[in-house]
């Protein structure tokens, strides 16, 4: 599997961690930083990472920062990513089977490489239920997307 990762200056410890196991599983991981503790905006760095997932170029994204609350909150911006901050491992489960999530989010501030990588390995692991009813809740925000979307 092809993973986009970002981090700001909150979350880059996890990121290299996480980037580590990840490709020691054999997945193709694009790390596109940020690489130091230097304050920086996190929405330069969920951007580039949801660009991928959107475009296809890679399959899952995932972000990093201090809570995930701003990454997740710049990354659903982007039309086509369902980005879902979790932080237990029912959510990480849930968010995939019902949601179809496409970028995972987690807060370096709020839980520990330990649990991270757990709830990693699970979203990884777990595919989206194709169930009716949530196709079609994942079709009303694609509607809600194209509702909204601004036109250059």
């Amino acid at each position: 599997m092809k993973i986009a990762i970002g981090a700001d200056h909150a979350g880059f410890r996890l990121k290299d961690e996480i980037v580590k196991v990840l490709q020691s599983e054999g997945h193709e991981v694009e790390d596109l930083g940020c690489n130091c503790a230097d304050s920086i905006d996190y929405p330069d760095y969920a951007l580039p990472v949801c660009e991928k997932v959107a475009a296809g170029a890679a399959d899952k994204g995932i972000l990093i920062c201090g809570t995930g609350i701003g990454m997740t909150i710049a990354a659903n911006k982007v039309p086509g990513i369902r980005c879902a901050l979790v932080h237990d491992l029912f959510s990480a489960k849930a968010t995939r089977e019902h949601n179809d999530s496409n970028v995972l989010a987690m807060g370096e501030r709020v839980i520990g490489p330990g649990i991270a990588l757990e709830i990693v390995k699970v979203w990884l692991e777990t595919e989206f239920s194709q169930g009716p009813r949530h196709q079609n809740r994942i079709d009303k925000i694609k509607r809600l997307e194209d509702k909204y979307a601004l036109h250059p």
